[in-house]
């Protein structure tokens, strides 16, 4: 008869529902969500538009080192690692188009089908950028925008020719910025360059102006006529001044600037360069990637015609003097440090999942990569597991 009993005792306490609000009047209905707490505000920081809207701010910059990178408010886990360079002054739009071409891809494969590179396929659509590494034309080039390379780390810079209006790309050294000017001395130096040389050119030209006035004169009063099977006088080849012959202080002041193109002869020691040629008409093949620069280290070697240059590597070359290098080190140094956040990035870029050849089988294996070559078997241990052999 307990049970009995407290049910008395509870139905004869009075009831508090009709004195106190119900616990759904008080509590404020959250949407997605069984507590009655009410929801919290944001804590990230905010800002409000020309509208009065605040907004969340989504980006920030984050500063490493010497370095300044773009990081991302976590609204997403891609966006949690996700660290880029910040490099506002590239061009926002898409290249010049007729100094492209069109990439065909190949998934890694060579003419037979076979895959020669493994982890390689699909990507985003791009076009390549056709840049001169020659930097053979002679003038001042107006650069026209500092632009991004899908096929290349370092930036490059569109250029255009200030008497021609020839248009072309080239590698954009560090701290070069749309409305500088370039410039290549590979085909020679100006006049200006040489000691003496603006009065020496002057009269010079004055010189030749008169002489052809003569000529023309002395033409219109002959009557005779030239044959064209007759042996005819060719000027030699003009040498290229000597570093005795130039003015250094104009050389220095001028010439020594980020972007521009001089042969090693004209460049003083201790100079940082990139984008460096070995060979006097070839095009340049050394320290062109994001942040590789190269310096000289001295103008003379044994045999007298190179140049030693240590690389980024920590290597020393001997490279001829008559080749050429541009002043500067290459653009986007930070390439290196820059964090994609996820798989997918990747997968854009053209980058396939990889395995490790030690986790395959042994079939599989043999099917993607070619026989090794004999070698000799070290007298340490080796590991045994997988497909690893002694």
């Amino acid at each position: 008869m307990s049970h009995l009993a407290r049910a008395g005792r509870l139905l004869a306490r009075p009831s508090t529902s009709a004195l106190a609000p119900s616990s759904a009047a008080v509590a404020v209905a959250r949407p997605f969500s069984s507590s009655a707490a009410a929801a919290k505000q944001p804590t990230s920081a905010t800002t409000t538009d020309a509208d009065g809207k605040v907004r969340r701010i989504l980006t920030f910059s984050k500063k490493s080192g010497q370095s300044t990178f773009k990081t991302y408010l976590p609204v997403t886990p891609s966006l949690r690692q996700l660290r880029v360079p910040i490099s506002e002054h590239l061009h926002k739009g898409g290249p010049f188009r007729p100094l492209t071409e069109a990439k065909r891809g190949h998934g890694g494969r060579n003419d037979h089908g076979r895959i020669t590179i493994r982890a390689r396929g699909g990507g985003h659509k791009r076009r390549v950028r056709l840049v001169d590494f020659v930097r053979r034309e002679t003038g001042e080039q107006h650069v026209v925008r500092i632009e991004y390379d899908p096929g290349r780390s370092a930036h490059i810079a569109l250029v255009r020719h200030k008497e021609t209006g020839a248009v072309s790309y080239i590698l954009a050294p560090n701290g070069l910025r749309e409305g500088d000017t370039v410039q290549s001395f590979r085909s020679g130096v100006p006049d200006s360059f040489l000691i003496g040389g603006g009065a020496s050119a002057q009269r010079s030209s004055e010189f030749d102006g008169g002489l052809e006035q003569d000529a023309d004169a002395a033409a219109a009063e002959s009557v005779d006529l030239v044959d064209p099977s007759a042996p005819q006088s060719v000027l030699p080849p003009r040498a290229p001044p000597s570093l005795s012959q130039i003015d250094v202080s104009v050389l220095r002041s001028l010439a020594l600037r980020p972007g521009n193109c001089l042969p090693l002869r004209l460049i003083p020691v201790g100079t940082v360069v990139h984008a460096i040629a070995l060979s006097p008409e070839g095009k340049a093949v050394l320290e062109r990637s994001a942040g590789g620069s190269a310096r000289i280290i001295s103008a003379s070697s044994p045999g007298g015609k190179h140049a030693q240059v240590r690389l980024s590597s920590g290597e020393v070359r001997l490279v001829g003097l008559d080749c050429v290098a541009s002043i500067g080190e290459v653009s986007n140094g930070d390439h290196q440090h820059r964090n994609l956040g996820k798989a997918g990035r990747m997968r854009w870029l053209g980058f396939r999942p990889q395995s490790r050849g030690v986790a395959m089988n042994a079939c599989v294996l043999v099917s993607l990569v070619p026989p090794p070559r004999r070698r000799r078997r070290s007298l340490g241990r080796s590991a045994t597991r997988g497909c690893r052999s002694k």
